[in-house]
């Protein structure tokens, strides 16, 4: 069984804070000491990412399983970010008993446009395996520009973005490719329609990677779900307006009787 980094902050309602493609849990420190004030906060390294050992197939399945493994035997509120978005969805198809509630943050369950769905357009998913096999670094730095794209503080957001991704060695070829198959080939909106938890999903308006519009017709697929929009953020919400998520978060585990 690979071995899982996590860390743990705080005390109150536990959260489970799950990072995106090719990033690792330092992504949130800031905002993981700030949620830890009121909750217990469990921030974890994807297989392959950070300081967590890679796994053989890096696959939905295998994700999921490997994370519920590792965090506390209990009910918790799992929160995703973009790919963790997804990972988080298929722990409660397939962990029902470990999650009381979701939070999708800056995720789509079907990250690939189509013609009834708004999302990312294959081809640009397409392009980013082709260029990792040529130059990894390289590709890895257009993403994260991308995830900051047009938002009035890029430069700034753009080098706390590259100094968290740093800190840790970058993932292996073999799993970033993992990564972008899942974005590419998993439809979650199943899950989403069918899940009887609270779900909470934010977005935001100017995200270049998760089309703002995928929240109607999420709220469309599964009415239930609360959706909150952040006029001027991107596809990093808790970096560049980490009090809106921090409020948002605090007004969903509120209501929430666990």
């Amino acid at each position: 069984m690979a071995r899982i980094h996590q860390q743990t902050f705080g005390e109150g309602k536990p959260i489970v804070l799950v990072h995106g493609w090719a990033m690792h849990s330092g992504i949130w420190r800031d905002f993981a000491e700030q949620l830890a004030q009121n909750y217990r906060v469990t921030c974890i390294d994807l297989p392959g990412h950070g300081r967590s050992e890679k796994i053989a197939d890096f696959t939905l399945e295998r994700l999921s399983g490997a994370l519920v493994d590792a965090v506390a035997d209990e009910s918790s509120c799992w929160l995703g970010w973009s790919l963790g978005a997804s990972v988080v969805l298929e722990i409660a198809k397939r962990f029902p008993g470990r999650v009381n509630s979701l939070i999708l943050l800056a995720g789509n369950p079907s990250f690939i446009r189509t013609a009834r769905w708004p999302g990312m357009k294959a081809g640009l998913l397409d392009a980013f395996a082709a260029q990792l096999n040529e130059d990894c670094q390289a590709t890895l730095l257009r993403f994260l520009s991308l995830q900051v794209k047009n938002l009035p503080d890029h430069k700034a957001l753009l080098r706390t973005l590259k100094a968290a991704v740093l800190e840790c060695a970058a993932p292996g070829n073999e799993t970033l490719q993992g990564g972008l198959d899942i974005l590419k080939h998993s439809d979650l909106r199943p899950v989403l329609s069918d899940t009887s938890v609270p779900v909470s999903v934010i977005l935001g308006a100017h995200d270049t990677l998760v089309p703002v519009n995928a929240g109607q017709n999420m709220q469309e697929l599964a009415p239930r779900i609360t959706l909150n929009i952040i006029d001027k953020a991107g596809h990093v919400p808790f970096l560049s307006h980490p009090q809106d998520v921090l409020a948002i978060i605090s007004r969903f585990m509120d209501e929430q009787c666990i």
